[in-house]
């Protein structure tokens, strides 16, 4: 299908005006299937397919017109529409579009999958997932269990009227298993990524396996749930506070991922999202964290959910180092952003990272698959050097300010480190802080052996709104003196 719409899209491409300096066709095909099983009782499967195509035309100013019909006569009427808004636009603009370096690269990306989803019948996959939810049953004081399956597979090309194009296609694949326990009037949740679906990556098969979700997901979130029941409260105080891998996502997404945003950065989101407590003024000089504290945009990182070869501007995306031994060095911008900024004095660099959502939006700043770099300690170490704190598993609520700054984080499952060592578990465990104070009271980092790789498939930002796929990659880290949370007195 995607090969006959180039062939449609470049005839349609002919009609543009002469003088029009630049076009590019970014078109997305996408099939997604989920899997339910709850309560041992299989649910309706949901299957979807979206195919559509997004012009952009430079001719003065910037157009975008997206369409779902790649014929010939529905991607002229596309490009027509993208053209007008491109002069409309002419002489009003921030910037000088048609000064914009164009990319010139031509690639391929796929995701590395040895055991694709799509190769296993129906029966087996809900199978699986009755397998899953089955193993759960451990106990009457379980009283909901739902095991999920969710794979997606898309395709994207991409080409522009420099001669640049690009093909990608991942797959992605998301097993969740969720357990509700309920005793003496205490309910509690746990979940084997998340209850937003933390464990997330890119693969078929081989993900639940990478996941442990078929052999031990069941019974062991479900003696977590048990255990939470029968925890007293997380203690309150001023404390270290060991975040896990699955709780390391959640942080870096909110108090670094959003706040580096460069258009966010420029002010763009602030009627929605909200803006950023960094400015152009602090890259290069600001010290974010502690010493120990190393953030890279990684698109090639293994297995993680948003991975790339070419951003979606047809920009071809390299590993990068945003923060350094603690200092501030880049933000997550594309070429647009980045040109803003440097009308405004400052050349902050950046990385390609301009993503859509889809086939019928436009791209802009996203992080993708951001990671904090590994250090040299194992968790033994991290708990070792811990005299009083909480080790914290898997986020379950979130709340931070408009412009990222002070935040508030909740998490399923907990144990009280005392002494150098692992005590009992707690339930509902919380913390609060202010991102730089907090990412400066970094510590401890775990060692490459100790490094996870999760994400999310639910970031939203935009206007109108786009839900991505972002990857995180993380180790245990230790953080001190943080104000800790849960009831207990």
């Amino acid at each position: 299908m995607l090969d006959t719409l180039e062939a449609h899209a470049r005839r349609a491409a002919g009609r543009l005006p002469a003088g029009t300096r630049h076009w590019a066709v970014r078109a997305v095909q996408e099939r997604s299937e989920r899997l339910s099983v709850r309560q041992d009782v299989t649910e309706a499967p949901s299957r979807s397919l979206d195919v559509g195509a997004m012009v952009s035309v430079v001719d003065g100013g910037l157009g975008y017109a997206a369409t779902s019909d790649l014929s010939e006569g529905g991607l002229a009427a596309a490009f027509e529409r993208a053209h007008a808004l491109a002069r409309a636009s002419a002489g009003r603009t921030v910037i000088d579009y048609a000064a914009l370096e164009r990319p010139t690269s031509s690639g391929r990306y796929a995701s590395a999958v040895s055991q694709p989803v799509a190769g296993a019948s129906l029966p087996e996959r809900l199978g699986w997932l009755q397998e899953v939810c089955a193993a759960a049953a451990v106990d009457p004081r379980i009283v909901d269990r739902h095991a999920t399956l969710w794979n997606t597979r898309t395709e994207q090309l991409w080409f522009s009227s420099e001669g640049a194009r690009t093909e990608q296609q991942w797959e992605f694949t998301v097993p969740a298993m969720q357990v509700t326990a309920h005793d003496r009037g205490l309910t509690q949740v746990r979940s084997s990524g998340g209850q937003y679906n933390g464990f997330c990556q890119q693969g078929g098969i081989e993900v639940l396996e990478r996941a442990g979700f078929r052999s031990e997901a069941g019974p062991r979130v479900a003696r977590e749930a048990l255990e939470l029941v029968a925890a007293p409260p997380c203690p309150s105080g001023t404390m270290d506070v060991i975040l896990m891998p699955d709780q390391m996502t959640l942080q870096i997404h909110e108090s670094i991922g959003h706040p580096l945003e460069l258009d966010r950065i420029l002010g763009d989101e602030r009627n929605f999202a909200g803006t950023s407590f960094v400015t152009l003024d602090m890259f290069g000089r600001y010290q974010y964290g502690s010493e120990l504290l190393n953030v890279s945009h990684d698109p090639g990182h293994a297995h993680e959910f948003a991975g790339f070869a070419f951003d979606d501007d047809g920009l071809p995306a390299e590993r990068a180092l945003l923060i350094e031994r603690g200092r501030l060095l880049r933000p997550l911008g594309g070429s647009l952003s980045q040109a803003r900024a440097r009308q405004r004095g400052h050349d902050v660099g950046g990385v390609a990272t301009t993503r859509s959502a889809g086939w019928n939006r436009a791209p802009i700043d996203r992080m993708s698959n951001l990671n904090i770099e590994p250090g040299d300690q194992s968790l033994e170490q991290l708990v070792a050097a811990t005299e009083m704190g909480v080790m914290m598993f898997t986020n379950c609520s979130w709340s931070i300010d408009d412009s990222r700054n002070k935040f508030q984080f909740g998490c399923e499952y907990a144990r009280v480190v005392r002494g150098g060592r692992l005590a009992e578990v707690v339930r509902n465990p919380n913390y609060r802080g202010i991102s730089a104070t907090f990412w400066r009271s970094l510590a401890g980092v775990g060692r490459a052996d100790t490094v996870e790789v999760g994400g999310t498939p639910y970031c939203g930002k935009g206007e109108p709104s786009q839900v991505i796929r972002v990857g995180h990659a993380s180790p245990p880290c230790r953080f001190t003196g943080v104000d800790v949370f849960g009831g207990a007195r």
